[in-house]
């Protein structure tokens, strides 16, 4: 057993003296702390001479040891004194007094063993002191617990429970070596981990109990794992007992069904250190006992919080709040609704439970009654006292839910967004004042999300009809144009009806204002522009405009200054039509005797730079710099007044630029910048995009 002893009182002195350093950087300087420090420190000492001594390491451990044990007895009676004192009368100072009677009969029982004068005694002195050591020390423990008012009890239980134990043991130990008159050598190596077992214990009154001036805090993650690390060890040394009885008694088959009951008692202990239901069992118990309250608020909020501002990629915000809540009270899952705009809660996401596809209106009695009052209904409490919750008629479907437990409002500051439905919850779980308040404080801060997530939903909405509207308008000025061709060529039909040319011409022209209006649809309806930016010739392009203009006055005169081919990077269609636009509105502001010149030059920076000039009404420099270019807003009596809004929001779209020079009375210079195409050694490059 010395190699056992070793361990253990190597254990036992480790555990002791981080615990000892944990108190000391705790602790705020009172009397209590101060003596719970000592006690710890001195019981890591004595364990690591005990250490040394079952391992012969060192010639004057053994002596070392008895006098550390016999002032570990005296440092624990200090710590229980110290807490029992205030509990004391005037002249009730007699178990400090006992105690230390006890203490020095224990160091007249060492000095006696040690001078060799104990033959005549009828017992060992030693082993006397030390039992009596043991009683007395319950007798304090004792007085503690029963001094203490009931109202306090709760705080100091886990450190009476461990002194108490601790106590135990060494009355155990000394009483069986008593009898026998020899110290068990078994029962002697496991004290060192007996007594290091009750250093949780400790640690747990000392959160409880702020009057020892500790500032503690022992996390109840450690402690539900730690428990259930407890609880798995004491399962498998269950099976591991078990085992070797029916290997004992099994004859042949003995080996055999050993090895089947341990394989199946690991099975088993998987399955339940892996059961929701039996840690939720588990934490509920841990919570209720250890605790004063159920929650460890900064972990729970953290923990929401966390569930809702990073939305777990394999479920969305609506089944995060359901599963953020439903971790609160052990419940698996539910339902949620939101509300419409049609004033409807529809079922939006559904967490590990069946699809409901029920409605509620928002003036219902159920939405109407956690709307005025924000509670959250127990449906448990509601079948057993409907009356408390002010007449309120649940919905048939609602009723019918076997599985539904809590209906908890969603509520903004404002109004009432929805509501979550949670199911039964994995064990059983007692709804108080302090899981109402936690759950109406998280359900404001889920309907605060859950109400963002609304708004940002109608503005993306929003976003996708205004650029569907923004579009359909840019194709509606299109369509204008198009009529007033259509219109000027139905005009012209009057007078050159029977020329045959005029009749091809008008042929041509309907088939290409078909075309054209045919494309301006499939753009609307896709969304999206009909052609993709390729290279476009520019020359060419503009020869074009120019005859689609053919019929109208004055007639354009095109300048093409540029020499060689000049290709710009663009949307074929969509260039022709802004382009377009311009020359159109130099058309409507010149009269029928003026000039419009559509002109190609070589810019700045590899740019291509096509100018209209007209010699028309003109327009002031404020119209230019302040309305021009803003949607709607025109001097013409038929126009919408968004071609220029167009024409510069796409040439900034493909890195170009629109420039206007106008005077009242003198006419307009349109400068239009377009990023040019070089070609060189067959390829071709994008200059200034």
């Amino acid at each position: 057993m010395l190699e056992v002893a070793i361990w253990s009182y190597g254990v036992a002195a480790v555990a002791f003296l981080i615990f000892a350093l944990y108190i000391f950087l705790a602790w705020r300087g009172a009397l209590p702390g101060g003596a719970l420090f000592a006690a710890v420190a001195i019981s890591g000492l004595w364990a690591g001479l005990s250490a040394l001594e079952a391992r012969g390491a060192w010639p004057f451990s053994g002596a070392l040891a008895v006098a550390l044990d016999l002032l570990r007895g005296a440092a624990w009676y200090v710590f229980l004194i110290v807490l029992s004192r205030p509990l004391w009368g005037r002249w009730m100072r007699w178990p400090a007094y006992v105690a230390l009677a006890v203490v020095v009969a224990q160091v007249l029982a060492l000095a006696l063993e040690s001078a060799g004068v104990t033959g005549g005694l009828p017992i060992a002195p030693a082993i006397g002191a030390w039992l009596m050591h043991a009683i007395v020390g319950l007798m304090l423990v004792e007085q503690l617990y029963r001094g203490m008012p009931a109202v306090s009890r709760w705080g100091l239980k886990p450190l009476c429970l461990a002194l108490a134990a601790g106590y135990i043991f060494e009355l155990y130990l000394f009483a069986d070596a008593l009898l026998f008159s020899r110290i068990d050598a078994d029962v002697w190596a496991a004290r060192g981990i007996a007594h290091a077992l009750l250093i949780p214990l400790i640690a747990i009154a000392g959160t409880r109990s702020p009057s020892w001036t500790l500032r503690m805090s022992v996390s109840r993650e450690i402690v539900f794992h730690s428990t259930a690390l407890a609880g798995a060890g004491l399962y498998l040394l269950v099976i591991a007992a078990a085992a070797y009885y029916v290997r004992f008694f099994g004859g042949d088959w003995g080996r055999a069904l050993q090895m089947a009951l341990l394989f199946a008692g690991l099975v088993v202990l998987g399955a339940l250190l892996f059961s929701g239901a039996v840690r939720a069992r588990l934490r509920v118990f841990i919570s209720k006992h250890l605790f004063p309250y159920r929650y460890d608020y900064r972990s729970e909020w953290l923990r929401f919080t966390q569930a809702l501002s990073t939305v777990d990629r394999s479920l969305d915000l609506g089944q995060s709040v359901i599963k953020a809540l439903s971790d609160l009270v052990e419940s698996p899952g539910g339902s949620l609704w939101l509300a419409d705009a049609y004033g409807k809660c529809r079922p939006h996401s559904r967490f590990n439970q069946p699809p409901i596809d029920v409605v509620e209106a928002l003036d219902s009695p159920l939405c109407g009654f956690l709307a005025r009052s924000g509670w959250v209904i127990n449906l448990e409490e509601y079948r057993v006292q409907p009356g408390r919750y002010q007449g309120l008629v649940l919905p048939d479907w609602l009723s019918r839910l076997d599985e539904a437990w809590l209906v908890i409002p969603l509520q903004t500051a404002e109004r009432l967004i929805g509501f979550v439905v949670l199911g039964s919850p994995r064990t059983p779980f007692d709804i108080d004042w302090e899981v109402l308040d936690l759950l109406k404080t998280a359900q404001r801060q889920a309907a605060g999300y859950l109400d963002r997530m609304l708004a940002a939903e109608a503005l993306l909405e929003a976003r996708k009809f205004d650029s569907f509207n923004r579009m359909s308008a840019f194709v509606v000025h299109d369509l204008k144009n198009l009529v007033a061709q259509l219109s000027l060529m139905l005009k012209n039909a009057q007078r050159h009806r029977d020329n045959p040319e005029f009749q091809q011409d008008m042929l041509d022209t309907v088939a290409n204002v078909e075309a054209r209006m045919r494309g301006l649809m499939t753009q609307l309806q896709e969304k999206r522009s009909i052609d993709p930016p390729r290279a476009v010739d520019l020359p060419a392009l503009l020869r074009a405009v120019c005859e689609s203009k053919r019929g109208q006055s004055p007639a354009i005169e095109l300048v093409c200054a540029a020499a060689g081919p000049v290709e710009v990077s663009a949307h074929p269609q969509r260039l022709e039509r802004i382009i377009g636009h311009v020359v159109q509105n130099a058309l409507d502001a010149t009269a029928q005797d003026g000039k419009v010149v559509l002109s190609l030059a070589a810019g700045k920076d590899g740019r291509a730079n096509v100018v209209v000039e007209d010699d028309g009404c003109g327009m002031s420099p404020e119209f230019v710099r302040e309305r021009l270019s803003r949607p709607f807003q025109t001097t013409k009596s038929s126009g919408m007044g968004i071609g220029v809004y167009e024409t510069r929001q796409y040439l900034e779209e493909i890195g170009g630029a629109l420039h206007y020079d106008s005077e009242v009375g003198r006419g307009t210079r349109v400068s239009i910048e377009l990023p040019r195409i070089r070609r060189e050694d067959g390829q071709s490059t994008a200059m200034g995009i």
